[in-house]
């Protein structure tokens, strides 16, 4: 049982559909690279029972993903994404200081475009994408950043990030930089012992904070947030505390 409530939290549920905020790391349905790996869907129907997937967020983010209960629920909520009718923001960390307020990057990627199964951008056959940045504030050598993807490409936060010179925090693929955040050098009185530190935060710092989508079935809009995981927030917590720049208190003013 622990180790379920390890990989989600369940932030609402009723008979057509079930969101949940799931942890950095585990898939959210079958990936055809990697048929052995942990699966969301698989654990969570152990309490929900049988689940359908609408929408996809990649392995390494943690954060909001919806599953349907019945094959209704799963038709008319995935007709929602496909209409573009969802909104999504997601919060991410990155490296260094963007010389914007706002962005808009409207270009096409191709999943899956080289040997490494990385998304590229591809102007001929990519398929069109388009996300909307906006510049959270800055914390030292990081930046927080608000995401909205307005289409939903395999990584299209992280290549359009990488695409306009930034990358998230501990990002395996787009990403040359595998520093994980670490108290003692953003800290400038930092007094532990830099041998026994543990880093706050060692994976992709992308977190799928907030959807807004209409009930499959009354079509009333509902909003669902989900707080930060424990890593990230603690890092959350740390740079705010030193450099005044808090992603969920700035959202909540």
């Amino acid at each position: 049982m622990a180790q379920k409530n390890n990989d989600y939290t369940v932030i609402f549920q009723d008979e057509n559909f079930v969101v949940l905020n799931k942890r950095s790391g585990i898939l959210i349905a079958a990936d055809r690279y990697n048929p052995d790996a942990p699966r969301l869907d698989l654990i969570a129907q152990e309490e929900f029972g049988k689940l359908y997937a609408v929408h996809r967020i990649d392995k390494d983010t943690s954060g909001l993903i919806i599953y349907a209960k019945t094959l209704e629920a799963q038709r008319e909520l995935s007709m929602q994404f496909e209409k573009r009718q969802v909104h999504k923001t997601y919060h991410a960390l990155v490296y260094g200081h963007p010389l914007w307020e706002t962005l808009k990057v409207d270009l096409p990627l191709q999943p899956d475009g080289d040997a490494r199964h990385k998304t590229v951008v591809n102007k001929k056959f990519g398929k069109p994408s388009v996300t909307d940045f906006r510049l959270i504030g800055t914390c030292g050598p990081y930046s927080w950043i608000e995401a909205k993807p307005l289409t939903g490409r395999t990584h299209q936060i992280r290549v359009h990030l990488s695409s306009n010179g930034l990358s998230i925090v501990c990002d395996p693929l787009y990403s040359g930089n595998q520093k994980p955040v670490r108290l003692s050098e953003i800290k400038k009185k930092w007094n532990g012992d830099e041998f026994e530190e543990r880093p706050l935060l060692s994976r992709l710092a992308l977190h799928a904070y907030k959807i807004e989508i209409a009930h499959p079935v009354t079509k009333e809009i509902m909003t669902f947030t989900a707080p930060y995981p424990k890593d990230m927030d603690a890092t959350r917590k740390q740079l705010a505390k030193i450099f005044g720049v808090d992603p969920i208190n700035e959202i909540e003013k």
